[in-house]
C-alpha cells in the first residue's frame, strides 16, 4: 500500500510532480542561501578572509592605528558573523532534515526494521533516553552473543519483555499462594 506523500507547501513558487514532491525549482532565498553556503565553504572565500584581515593588518601603519582603522575590521567581521550564523543554520536545518527522511526511508523499506522509529526525531528527550538506553542493552547483548553476526529487533525486546513480565507475574502468584489452592468466589 502506498502512502500518499503531503504536498509541497511553501510560497507556492515550487512547482510539484504528480507525487507530491518538488520538481526542483526554489524560492530565490533558497538558491541565493544554497549559492553562498557553498561559495563561503570554498577555499577561495578563506583566501579572500585571510587576504582581507592581512590587508587590514598591513594598512594599520598607514592609518596609525586609529580607532577607525580598528573600527572597520571589528564591524565588518561582527556583520558577517551575524548573518553567516543565519545561513549556516539554515544549511545544517536542511542537511539534518535530509538525513533523516533518508533514514525514514531506510527504516520503512527494511524488513524486519521497527517503523514506529520512523520520526523518532519527533520523540521527546525522555523518550529518546530510554531509547538509547534500550539500543545500548542490544548492543551490550549482542556483543556478548556467541554470534555478533545476529541482528535483534525492537520488536524482538517486547516480545522479551512481555514474556519476562508474564514469568514474574506468575511466579508472584505462585509466591502468593504457595499451596496453589484458588481462593474462594463470592
Amino acid at each position: 500500500m502506498a502512502i500518499p506523500l503531503m504536498p509541497a507547501t511553501g510560497t507556492g513558487s515550487s512547482a510539484t510532480d504528480t507525487d507530491g514532491l518538488s520538481t526542483g525549482q526554489t524560492s530565490f532565498f533558497e538558491r541565493m542561501s544554497a549559492s553562498i553556503t557553498r561559495a563561503t565553504g570554498s577555499s577561495m572565500a578563506f583566501m579572500l578572509a585571510l587576504s582581507s584581515v592581512l590587508i587590514w593588518a598591513i594598512t594599520g601603519p598607514l592609518f596609525h592605528f586609529s580607532e577607525t582603522w580598528q573600527l572597520v575590521i571589528n564591524t565588518s567581521t561582527t556583520i558577517i558573523t551575524f548573518l553567516m550564523v543565519f545561513l549556516i543554520q539554515k544549511a545544517q536545518n536542511k542537511e539534518s532534515l535530509s538525513i533523516q527522511l533518508k533514514l525514514n526511508e531506510l527504516i520503512a523499506a527494511t524488513k524486519g526494521a521497527s517503523n514506529r522509529l520512523v520520526g523518532a526525531e519527533q520523540l521527546s528527550e525522555a523518550d529518546m533516553t530510554i531509547l538509547h538506553q534500550h539500543y545500548q542493552a542490544m548492543a551490550e547483548f549482542t556483543k556478548n552473543a556467541s554470534d555478533l553476526r545476529r541482528s535483534h529487533s525492537i520488536e524482538e525486546a517486547i516480545e522479551d519483555s512481555a514474556r519476562k513480565l508474564a514469568d514474574e507475574e506468575a511466579e508472584d502468584a505462585v509466591l502468593a499462594n504457595p499451596a496453589g489452592v484458588s481462593p474462594p468466589e463470592p
